[in-house]
């Protein structure tokens, strides 16, 4: 496939042009959520095994229908394919919007599409090995004197599999900050002076995540708020090189 011509910025551009490179950015990355989810469910099996391992030994997943174990495995893929073709569909986005920017800002945002994707990856790790043997264990055993519980295999795969994509969605919120304090959308100031109002926004991002039990809020909001706090005192550290006439410490 015939890569788009990348404009330079502020270099005009026909409305044909624009909607032939938006055309072949998409099908670049639907391109890429093909080939991830056929490598993802070749090792389908191997990613159900992973993401078993957290339920308790004392509990089995059952499925209830003829075409569940089947839908299931495709599921399965179709989250993990969308995981691996993030930093690609991050590149393909940024690549479309980069003639809107200043020279200067498209190295920057090339750099964190960088590191959105080594967040990205590391909210995957904190959701898989601290919150989710936690929140399962709570949750499989709640009540377990008052129930038979068993564990429905198409709704366990599909409650993991979102609780860990948003979780390391959520890991994105220093770059995004810090994206805002570079580009100078906001300022350390302004975060400074509305810090309240983030961390309530910052808990509400908890609240609605999958999980409501108090294991997972309280797992789920703590490291939240110190990603917040660090995005502010990094904000305000890196605005002395970037607007040094608007820096200040929190």
């Amino acid at each position: 496939m015939r890569l788009p011509r990348r404009l330079s910025p502020g270099e005009e551009a026909t409305l044909v042009e624009h909607l032939d490179e938006l055309r072949t950015r998409l099908l670049i990355s639907l391109g890429t959520l093909v080939v991830a989810f056929v490598v993802a469910y070749i090792f389908h099996e191997r990613l159900i095994e992973w993401l078993r391992e957290p339920l308790p030994d004392d509990k089995q997943l059952v499925t209830l229908g003829v075409t569940e174990p089947f839908t299931t495995s495709v599921k399965v893929s179709l989250y993990a394919a969308f995981a691996l073709a993030l930093p690609v569909l991050l590149w393909q986005l940024w690549s479309f919007l980069a003639p809107a920017m200043e020279e200067s800002a498209q190295r920057v945002v090339a750099v964190f599409v960088g590191i959105a994707t080594l967040l990205f990856a590391g909210g995957l790790a904190f959701g898989y090995f601290v919150l989710m043997p936690k929140a399962i264990q709570f949750l499989t055993n709640y009540d377990a004197d008052l129930y038979e519980i068993q564990i429905r295999a198409s709704y366990y795969f599909s409650f993991v599999a979102i609780m860990l994509i948003a979780v390391a969605l959520f890991f994105e919120l220093p770059i995004f900050i810090l994206a805002l304090v570079r580009l100078g959308v906001v300022n350390s100031t302004q975060l400074r002076k509305n810090r309240r109002y983030l961390i309530v926004a910052a808990v509400a991002l908890a609240v609605a995540l999958p999980t409501a039990d108090p294991v997972s809020l309280v797992l789920e909001t703590v490291p939240l708020l110190i990603l917040l706090e660090s995005s502010i005192w990094a904000a305000a550290f890196l605005e002395k090189r970037w607007h040094p006439t608007n820096a200040t410490l929190p």
